[in-house]
């Protein structure tokens, strides 16, 4: 399992637009064979920052997950709502079994 995480830093005039943006990419993701989850986290005291949590089954699925029509269709639309560069930080899964990510 390979977990990234994706810091995003949205506009505070395009946080709802982001969200819903961010949803439907989700909801489309989780339709890939490669993906375990994806997660959309909202800081409590920041409401303007978020991380994705996205959980792949194999480390060629972010690549595949990247080539998406979906994603590329997000990306576009979300493009000038970042207030910075998003960035991603990636991580290996050591408990729960990978099992337990479905």
């Amino acid at each position: 399992m390979l977990i990234v995480h994706v810091h995003v830093h949205v506009k505070p005039e395009y946080v709802e637009a982001f969200k819903k943006a961010i949803t439907e990419n989700a909801k489309q993701s989780l339709k890939e064979s490669g993906v375990a989850r994806f997660d959309i986290l909202q800081r409590s005291d920041d409401p303007n920052r978020f991380v994705l949590q996205e959980v792949y089954r194999d480390d060629d699925a972010p690549r595949r997950h990247k080539e998406s029509a979906h994603y590329k269709k997000w990306r576009a639309v979300v493009e000038d709502m970042m207030a910075e560069p998003r960035y991603s930080i990636k991580y290996q899964n050591i408990f729960p079994e990978d099992k337990a990510w479905g």
